[in-house]
């Protein structure tokens, strides 16, 4: 997939400068330690023409809250960020597109607190990032990371190298993509993506604690509530999502995508036919703006 070529514009540390010729110090702490943080937005072309963040200030914000969980510097508004998105967005002549900001460390090769960030948004096209067919799915012999170690509600960059063996070695054994399990065994969230499994009429998703609460997610249970559909979240058992009528991922990428089956047992209820069906449809609906009222922002 090609990110950029080399008229592709970039908001770098307040200019606006081109992809191909931005560089980057390679005595960085975010290169040699994985620190740094980031977030992934989506824009859409609404029904009207317009183009359209989906949630910009909440990802925003979020990316704010990411750093200083890290001790990060962040000296940015969160308005300004929009706007200057916004602008790579038009620069580039993109509409449905993933934006990816990353908030990232100078050169440090120590330890030691930095007195400094930098920050850099690109963005490119992008379509269904787990496809159109429903998902077969393995649970993954790596577990997401213990909590304490970590702070497992900020979306650093160093956490991803988990979510990358963990989706590499889902793909290798012919699966679609991969299910983590916390330290204690209960499930936690896809690589890149929250989990909700259906039974009965209702909802099922992992609580905060060791999982990365996304912002899809909330948008999720937002849907939910204003279709009077029912959502528990609470722990549960790899051995009961088997149970399951139906289930699917969310996530800014994935978006919501259903699945055909979990440790090769196929779920029994029609994928036109249940609840996350249902949801896929209002999430779409609601951020390309397709209908007015509750569902839309």
């Amino acid at each position: 997939m090609a990110y950029y070529h080399n008229n592709t514009i970039i908001y770098l540390n307040g200019a606006f400068v081109k992809a191909a010729e931005a560089t980057t110090d390679y005595y960085s702490q975010s290169l040699h330690y994985g620190y740094a943080v980031f977030e992934g937005i989506r824009s859409y072309r609404t029904a009207t023409g317009e183009t359209k963040i989906f949630k910009a200030t909440e990802h925003y914000d979020r990316l704010r809250n990411s750093a200083r969980a890290l001790n990060m510097p962040y000296s940015w508004d969160t308005d300004e960020l929009i706007k200057a998105t916004y602008e790579v967005l038009q620069r580039n002549n993109l509409q449905n597109a993933y934006i990816r900001p990353v908030v990232y460390a100078p050169a440090n090769m120590s330890f030691n607190p930095n007195n400094e960030s930098y920050i850099l948004i690109a963005a490119w096209e992008m379509g269904l990032f787990l496809g159109e067919k429903l998902l077969r799915v393995m649970t993954s012999s790596f577990q997401r990371p213990n909590p304490k170690g970590f702070r497992i509600e900020a979306k650093a960059s160093g956490h991803y190298v988990n979510s990358i063996l963990a989706s590499q070695e889902a793909k290798a054994k012919g699966f679609d993509e991969a299910l983590l399990t916390d330290m204690n065994g209960y499930v936690a969230e896809g690589p890149g993506a929250n989990v909700f499994f259906e039974k009965n009429g209702k909802l099922v998703t992992p609580p905060a604690g060791n999982i990365l609460p996304g912002i899809t997610r909330a948008t999720v249970i937002e849907i939910c509530e204003v279709l009077n559909i029912p959502v528990e979240q609470r722990l549960f058992t790899t051995d009961e999502l088997k149970q399951a009528d139906a289930a699917f991922f969310c996530g800014t990428a994935a978006e919501v995508i259903g699945w055909q089956s979990f440790d090769e047992v196929t779920f029994p209820a029609k994928w036109e036919n249940t609840i996350g069906r249902k949801i896929q449809q209002a999430y779409k609906d609601r951020v390309t703006e397709a209908i007015k009222g509750e569902l839309v922002d």
